[in-house]
């Protein structure tokens, strides 16, 4: 053999190497890697916790995503009048125009993004002058309702005593704090009120001129509670409540660690009480059921029998647009600008696995495997292309893994009153374990399951915990998870040159030994 056919021996090898490589690179780009354009979204307060870690996270690699957590009706509205790319939700768009037809021109789908679940914050004291603090309080469902319906006005009131084995608290005014303006989490919060006392919220409704027909965005013109000090946003209410005795109110559990209020153990179907951690709203979540939009019925999540079970829980969806001849009806067009849509699929796969990690740190609970999916769909839809199937190996959602990840469980349920000990035995807290199941949607699908088994839920009845130590931990912001595992697929480009590189080798010694012999 020649020198110059070995040459061009070698010469071929090479450039078969790079033409394979380049093929190789091409076909496992994601899609958002080549163009990606500015997205901007607004909506949701009740997501706005995981939504500052997620845009952060993504931000810091380099995609240009923004968030402004406005209230889930403003970013409806945003979105349906084009000025929003994306939208945070937690309510629909059949509830800003009650029994009129959904008209959005551009389509949308429903995604869940964000398990959380609406905290019963309060500031109370056993003495009248305020100087014992309360870190213990119990609140079934029906006291809860009647608290915010306006139907128990004082703290003294016989319900919350019984609620809390007969501890009678100071005669003081209750001080019910909730949002202005429209808000998904009000809408959340008074569906759960409806459903635990119908009879009275059919009463309050018609007091106050509301629609039983679907659910309500606004409150704080209601007429009764008549002592009511609404706030705008989450923060704010958050940090009312922590400021001001005697105030009980509704927001997204997130938020009472950022601001460290007392949040109330809630009593659920099965009589044990229990606040929203992580296993508690997967628990409850079990019971939800989506529809074929993907909106959520909660109605089950209200009444779950799981002993483990936040009756408070709920999902936040994301909305963007999507392909019409996607299997969701609601789908009407995608992006005109493929650059937007490349930026969401980005940062949609982000969210659906390496956005889960540190949700239970931040007071959520990670999705569950089949809404990790969800999301994988929804990117596919929205850039009309075949979705990326989700497991164990290529996504870090740690739901695939039978975990919920770091702080998901609950803390062991105090004594009642804060004397050592508690003032009275402590009632109807067995044990409390999350175990594993799923909902079926009125549309055949799986809204939630939880790979966590065994849980630390509620301890037994007489538990000798002082209250004060479980329930006031000061809450440490985790830190933003890294763009990896939640990305589209990327390119094996390393890998592939590595081995063409190897394969070259004995080509090129061959071509030196045989020009060597010829000379």
């Amino acid at each position: 053999m020649s020198v110059r056919p070995v040459r061009m021996f070698t010469y071929g090898v090479v450039m078969l190497a790079v033409s394979l490589a380049c093929a190789f690179v091409a076909a496992g780009t994601p899609a958002g890697a080549a163009s990606t354009s500015p997205a901007n979204g607004q909506g949701s307060t009740y997501a706005a916790l995981a939504f500052q870690q997620w845009t952060q996270s993504v931000q810091n690699q380099g995609l240009n995503l923004n968030y402004t957590p406005t209230s889930s009706p403003a970013g409806l509205e945003a979105y349906s009048q084009n000025t929003a790319d994306f939208a945070g939700t937690e309510a629909e768009f059949s509830e800003l125009l009650p029994g009129s037809p959904v008209n959005v021109p551009r389509g949308f789908e429903y995604t869940p993004d964000a398990a959380g679940a609406t905290a019963i914050m309060y500031n109370v004291a056993l003495t009248p002058s305020g100087q014992d603090p309360i870190n213990s309080l119990r609140l079934s469902p029906t006291t809860i309702a009647k608290i915010f319906l306006g139907k128990i006005s004082n703290w003294d009131d016989p319900a919350i005593s019984a609620d809390n084995g007969g501890v009678t608290l100071p005669n003081e005014h209750i001080t019910v704090v909730c949002r202005t303006g429209q808000s998904g989490t009000t809408a959340l919060f008074y569906d759960f009120v409806n459903h635990t006392d119908p009879s009275d919220y059919a009463s309050w409704a018609a007091l106050n001129g509301y629609s039983t027909s679907s659910r309500i965005l606004e409150v704080d013109n209601a007429i009764s509670p008549t002592n009511m000090a609404c706030q705008s946003g989450s923060d704010t209410e958050a940090n009312y409540i922590a400021a001001n005795r005697w105030t009980i109110g509704y927001d997204e559990f997130g938020y009472a660690k950022v601001y460290n209020d007392n949040v109330a153990w809630v009593q659920n179907a099965s009589g044990n009480w229990v606040q929203p951690y992580a296993e508690n709203i997967s628990a409850a979540l079990e019971s939800a059921q989506l529809a074929p939009d993907t909106s959520q019925n909660l109605t089950g999540v209200y009444t779950s029998s799981n002993p483990a079970a936040y009756p408070i829980s709920a999902y936040s969806y994301i909305l963007v647009q999507c392909d019409p001849n996607s299997v969701r009806p609601t789908c009407i067009s995608g992006y005109t600008d493929p650059g937007i849509a490349n930026t969401l699929a980005q940062f949609m796969s982000f969210v659906a696995c390496a956005g889960q990690i540190h949700m239970s740190a931040i007071g959520y609970a990670p999705l569950p495997p089949q809404l990790s999916q969800f999301l994988a769909d929804a990117v596919g839809y929205m850039l009309s292309q075949p979705a990326q199937q989700l497991n164990a190996s290529n996504c870090s959602n740690p739901t695939f893994s039978g975990s919920l990840g770091a702080d998901s469980s609950p803390p062991p349920v105090p004594p009642i009153g804060n004397a050592p000990g508690g003032a009275a035995a402590s009632s109807g807290g067995g044990k409390s374990t999350t175990g594993t199941g799923s909902a079926t949607s009125a549309g055949g699908t799986s809204a939630s399951t939880t790979g966590s088994t065994g849980g630390t839920g509620s301890g037994p009845s007489g538990s000798t915990s002082n209250a004060r130590v479980v329930a006031n931990s000061k809450f440490k912001q985790a830190a933003p998870a890294a763009l990896a595992g939640g990305q589209l697929p990327t390119s094996p480009l390393l890998p592939l040159l590595a081995l063409l590189l190897l394969l070259a080798i004995p080509v090129v010694i061959l071509s030196i030994k045989r020009k060597r012999d010829a000379t």
